[in-house]
């Protein structure tokens, strides 16, 4: 049991994924009791055992899609001969608890404002790992996000190579100018990112994705930007854009797709 624990810091501090099995009940005669834990890891290999044989065989079959989805799943076992699949005759029954243990997710805000604040405040209540990106040390300051968890203050073209974006990333996009925000989606439909907001109106969005157009960026790439940004709520104060915003984020974060 020690092994599996310590196998999940190594994956955790490496940001990686796995699914973690526990029996959660038993009754009658099972190969493991209550308790017991296997861990699966992105890579296939495993530590542990929960029974072993076709037990094992028919969890693996869910632990593509637990880790795919991020959602727990309980599977039920009939030992008793009814699912002869499973070809193991021990005649008793058993729960198995399938935990996803994912990479934090994180939101990368480009700008520094007064709505930036707000989605960063509440971003970290949501368990979101927030930075903040903006060359304006007046703005981007540890008074004004105490709750970021990085606060990178340096122009976009050079913060973007310090940026870890992964499928496991959020952008939102709200910087002082037109310009500066074409130049950052510019970056962001180049990454693999989750989820790529920009907040501004029904004619900025259609004017900066022209642009990008020209450049060379498809149709396709757009398609997956957000904007105008966030759920409709009517949202007028910074407060409650970021609502809209982070609602939308959860939307996405809750999806299966």
């Amino acid at each position: 049991m020690l092994e599996i624990y310590q196998e999940l810091i190594k994956i955790t501090t490496r940001g990686e994924r796995a699914v973690l099995a526990t029996i959660i009940s038993s009754q009658g005669s099972t190969p493991r009791k209550a308790g017991a834990k296997m861990l699966f890891k992105e890579d296939g290999s495993f530590v542990g055992t929960v029974g072993g044989g076709g037990t094992e065989q028919k969890i693996r079959k869910k632990v593509a899609e637990v880790m795919k989805t991020g959602k727990s799943q309980i599977v039920r076992f009939d030992l008793s001969g009814k699912d002869e699949a499973l070809e193991m005759l021990c005649g008793g029954q058993m729960e198995v608890f399938l935990e996803p243990i994912m990479p934090t997710e994180s939101v990368y805000l480009f700008g520094a404002g007064h709505t930036s604040q707000s989605t960063a405040a509440i971003a970290n209540m949501l368990g979101f790992q927030v930075i903040v990106i903006d060359p304006r040390p007046e703005y981007n300051n540890r008074d004004r996000f105490p709750a970021a968890d990085s606060l990178i203050v340096e122009d976009y073209d050079s913060a973007f190579a310090k940026l870890s974006v992964d499928e496991d990333s959020y952008i939102v996009i709200y910087t002082s100018g037109h310009t500066v925000d074409e130049q950052c989606l510019l970056f962001a439909v180049g990454t693999g990112a989750k989820y790529i907001g920009m907040i501004g109106s029904k004619k900025k969005s259609k004017e900066v994705k022209e642009h990008l157009l020209e450049k060379g960026i498809s149709q396709q790439q757009l398609d997956r930007v957000h904007s105008p940004i966030g759920v409709d709520i009517d949202a007028e104060t910074p407060e409650e854009i970021a609502i809209s915003i982070l609602a939308e984020l959860v939307k996405v974060r809750r999806s299966l797709d």
